[in-house]
């Protein structure tokens, strides 16, 4: 089993569990004694110290306590605050019967103006120093990984900043285990518990997504191989307070030499959290894209809640069949990956009535504005692509909708025309060059997709590629782009993105040898009309964003917490009465009912009220109900 006693052994490989023995307070002074004895040195203690309470400590002038003690408040996920000493205090009681902090690391590291100018075994010449200065005591987490290869964890900075107090402006740190793709999920629900000593990880996944651009040379401690099948799982580090201290540049600081920590008795109340079965608080891992690899995370609550939506929205009005079509957990993996994304592309636009001006239905366009409003509520970068001939429909239908409150802000709206080799790559990247993506997700909500034959096909086998623009090849250019996930929203096969489900398209929906779209999306989102695929999109990111699971994870563990109840993100959410006024003004403008080609107050045959009416409000009433209750 996986445990961690005073011989501890993590078998990632062979057990689910994991179960954390507290030392007896007897071994953890002899081995306090061993380490004043100097028989033990500061290399070996990273094989000792498993199963005894650590702690990272930071010494600082009085005079900077506050600043630091707010640091560790407002980025407890690597630095979980468990003692403040007094000035000159060497002392801490909470932690240890008989300890004395100036001999009781086995290294510590001397700052001068932000400089390391000492590696020290004891801070006893330093006593006067120390006695106008404050103590820090930061949990550590019980080291994880394979022990087989008898090495310390893996420790890296990253490019995700901290938040800011005053001069303590730094970047994270993160230890690294390698844990097989199998046992992400149990590893994560046996750490996520333990939120007073960093917890569960703050990134699953390829390491340059967070900054860090090659394993095999830490910042600290040692490189540990990965085997086939692991996947490099990220906590946030102590070791962070080192940086802090560095930022600050005070004339003098100390902290412990990483991997040479505080050694605790393990005093009641340090025991580490069993897993939690409240599904609120409960993680599950999913892998959200695999160029580069990448996992979220997601509480049981907020997963429960999500396939509750996907499955309200699979209802089939218009018995087209669209059940064999669907994939699962497609609209909880694209929500994630939407979740993570700064900056979204969405399109749309099925011109299906070839023989009216417009040819646009009003199927699309109100899924496509209620993802935005979401999106625009989370504080992402959000763009509309549709075809050049209806930019200026298009462009006044936003505007009023920014005046009906059914958007807050305008939608910048833009065409492609795939004039040469490269349009797509430069249309989708900055200078044309896919590692710096200008868009992170693109979505497409009823939007005509290529079949294999180069057409566009209505579900009535009419071709209308002169009404299509190539937007089809920003999506294929996309899949070759590390970094950029497609989603595609659709309701009979022949939209652009259901190429991941085209042979079953051929195989049961009628035309569907003809019809079915060739370009495969990420996530495919089956929907019985595929405006309801945008709501529950829209009320999907809603969900996770009062996660504290995944928020959590989407921050790393950096910064306060943002889960409020005040803010813009429940009005954004689509209601009955914003997607009527939508529709009203789509007929407005002559945009019809896709299968009935009717001027009026339905989509695909079906009438607003109270089909659609219907729908909304049983994805609203998901939605804002606590999450546990779904």
């Amino acid at each position: 089993s996986l445990q961690v006693s005073a011989s501890v052994s993590f078998r990632f490989r062979s057990a689910p569990m994991l179960r954390l023995t507290p030392l007896r307070p007897s071994l953890a002074s002899v081995f306090r004694e061993l380490m004043l004895d100097g028989t033990r040195r500061a290399r070996d203690i990273s094989g000792m110290e498993e199963g005894f309470r650590m702690a990272s400590v930071v010494i600082l002038h009085k005079d900077l306590a506050d600043s630091f003690e707010s640091f560790c408040h407002a980025n407890s996920g690597p630095l979980p605050l468990l003692y403040r000493s007094k000035p000159g205090e060497f002392q801490c009681p909470k932690l240890s019967g008989s300890s004395d902090i100036r001999t009781l690391c086995t290294q510590y590291y001397k700052f001068e103006k932000g400089e390391l100018t000492g590696q020290l075994p004891s801070l006893m010449e330093n006593t006067e120093d120390l006695s106008n200065m404050v103590t820090f005591y930061l949990k550590a987490r019980v080291p994880l990984g394979d022990t087989d290869q008898k090495r310390a964890a893996s420790i890296y900075k990253t490019l995700v900043p901290c938040f800011d107090v005053g001069r303590f402006q730094c970047n994270l740190v993160v230890s690294m285990r390698p844990v097989p793709e199998g046992k992400l999920e149990a590893v994560t629900q046996a750490t996520h518990p333990a939120h007073d000593s960093h917890g569960a990880p703050i990134h699953i996944g390829h390491p340059g997504l967070i900054g860090v651009e090659d394993l095999s040379r830490p910042d600290y401690g040692d490189a540990v191989e990965l085997s086939q099948g692991d996947v490099p799982v990220f906590w946030a580090c102590g070791v962070t307070g080192l940086e802090a201290v560095k930022s600050c540049k005070p004339p003098l600081a100390f902290t412990h030499s990483p991997g040479c920590m505080f050694v605790s008795d393990c005093e009641k109340g340090l025991s580490t959290a069993a897993p939690s079965p409240d599904p609120i608080d409960t993680p599950n891992v999913f892998c959200i894209s695999q160029q580069p690899l990448h996992f979220s995370l997601a509480s049981s609550a907020a997963v429960k809640s999500i396939r509750a939506l996907e499955t309200q929205i699979g209802a089939d009005p218009g018995e087209r069949g669209i059940k064999a079509l669907f994939v699962p957990d497609e609209l909880l993996k694209a929500c994630l990956s939407l979740s993570h994304a700064a900056s979204v592309l969405i399109t749309t636009g099925f011109p299906t009535h070839f023989n009216h001006n417009p040819p646009e239905e009003t199927d699309g366009p109100p899924g496509a504005i209620a993802m935005a409003a979401m999106l625009q509520a989370l504080g992402k970068q959000v763009a509309i692509v549709t075809d050049h001939r209806a930019l200026e429909m298009n462009r006044r239908i936003i505007e009023d909708a920014v005046e009906e409150g059914i958007l807050k802000t305008p939608v910048p709206l833009l065409s492609f025309q795939d004039s040469s080799a490269d349009s797509a790559l430069r249309f989708l990247c900055y200078d044309g060059d896919p590692k710096t993506p200008r868009y992170d997700h693109l979505v497409a909500i009823e939007r005509a997709g290529m079949a294999a034959d180069g057409n566009y096909y209505n579900m009535r086998k009419v071709n209308i590629k002169h009404l299509v623009d190539p937007i089809d090849a920003l999506f294929t250019a996309a899949s070759t782009i590390p970094g950029i996930s497609t989603t595609g929203i659709g309701d009979g096969g022949n939209e652009l993105g259901m190429g991941k489900v085209r042979d079953a398209v051929r195989r049961y929906m009628p035309q569907g040898e003809l019809i079915a779209c060739d370009v495969a999306a990420d996530f495919t989102i089956i929907a019985g009309v595929s405006n309801w695929g945008g709501y529950a999109v829209a009320c999907a990111l809603h969900t996770l964003h009062y996660c504290p699971v995944h928020q959590r994870y989407l921050r790393k563990a950096v910064g306060p917490p943002t889960l409020t109840h005040t803010g813009p993100w429940t009005s954004a959410l689509p209601s009955v009465r914003k997607e009527e006024k939508l529709l009203e003004i789509l007929v407005k403008y002559g945009i019809r009912s896709g299968k009935t080609g009717n001027l009026g107050m339905e989509v695909d045959g079906l009438p607003f009220h109270d089909t659609h009416s219907s729908m909304i409000q049983s994805l609203l009433d998901i939605t804002v109900q606590p999450l546990g209750t779904a």
